[in-house]
């Protein structure tokens, strides 16, 4: 993709894809579906999910797995609402700019 991803849309698009997950759900699964929509490294979704979780909108817990732990990532109820206003801002931002490239802005 052409575009840059900020941080705040890089923010939106792992909660978004976290809160999917009731139980929530662990990094690798994390950066496979973000992967879907855009260009991602591990690198740079572990400080994405280190700062969501600082902010309290992601809770994290170990469960085991295959004999390993396994870092599980679970949206809270201020990532709920942090997740919600960046899907308003998305729509509000997305239209604008669909306008300008339909040629419906300003008109």
């Amino acid at each position: 993709m052409v575009f840059n991803t900020g941080a705040a849309l890089l923010d939106a698009i792992v909660l978004a894809v976290v809160s999917r997950e009731a139980e929530g759900t662990y990094g690798y699964k994390i950066t496979q579906e973000v992967r879907q929509v855009i260009e991602l490294s591990e690198s740079t979704l572990y400080p994405v999910l280190r700062r969501l979780q600082k902010d309290d909108c992601l809770e994290v817990y170990d469960r085991e797995f295959a004999g390993r732990n396994r870092r599980y990532y679970k949206i809270t109820s201020r990532g709920y609402a942090q997740l919600k206003l960046y899907e308003a801002e998305w729509f509000q931002y997305s239209e604008k700019i669909t306008g300008i490239f339909t040629g419906g802005a300003g008109r």
